[in-house]
């Protein structure tokens, strides 16, 4: 049953990388012009302020993505962190924790490192490991989450080796703050001998782009 349910949570977390995708190749088409006038952003806090949603952009509009050529191969990159032996993170603790290290609320409804203050160009991603896998800011106090996924999409904004190296460090440093378990794309403990397999996994994918 783990095997299967680990299965079922990877799999939503690729649907979640693939309407990713999509969305950067909609972007790319033209847009009309947003009529005169400023909308303001909303904000939604919890009963001390702490957790609210991050600031949309003006005139309600999702920002540009990056260009990515579509005939470049993708690869996306995986991390787990979870509470470990059945247990679970609190909602507020999480969120607040994931904001400490500069993940910032955004598309989809769940978190991302964006490079620099640049909010159309994201090197990593924070998905929570329970379906759909966006987080609800309006009653995050109530929720009990079990985990998270880290992932990066390739090509991305930033060499695929320093991306791969700010994603290990925040996930270590919120398995360290949140006394979590820091798991590889199959389950498995993450290693270092696992850690430098996959950055090297990283270098020779980017060559291979480069090369092609």
């Amino acid at each position: 049953m783990d095997g299967l349910r680990w299965l079922l949570l990877l799999f939503g977390l690729l649907v979640i990388a693939g309407v990713y995708f999509y969305s950067r190749r909609e972007n790319k088409k033209p847009k009309e012009e947003p009529q005169s006038g400023r909308v303001e952003p909303t904000l939604v806090a919890d009963t001390e302020g702490a957790i609210a949603e991050d600031g949309a952009p003006e005139g309600g509009e999702e920002p540009d993505e990056p260009e990515i050529s579509e005939d470049l191969p993708q690869k996306i990159v995986t991390l787990r962190l979870v509470a470990g032996d059945g247990a679970t993170f609190r909602g507020d603790e999480l969120i607040l924790s994931m904001r400490g290290i500069g993940l910032r609320h955004g598309k989809f409804g769940i978190f991302h490192r964006y490079d620099g203050s640049d909010d159309t160009r994201t090197i990593f991603s924070a998905a929570s490991l329970v379906e759909p896998g966006s987080f609800d800011l309006t009653n995050i106090k109530e929720q009990e989450i079990p985990g998270i996924s880290l992932f990066l999409v390739l090509p991305g904004p930033v060499e695929g080796a320093e991306s791969f190296d700010l994603m290990i460090e925040a996930a270590r440093t919120l398995a360290q703050s949140l006394n979590g378990e820091l798991l590889d794309e199959s389950g498995s403990n993450l290693s270092i001998q696992r850690e430098r397999y996959m950055r090297e996994e990283i270098i020779q994918f980017e060559h291979s782009i480069k090369v092609a």
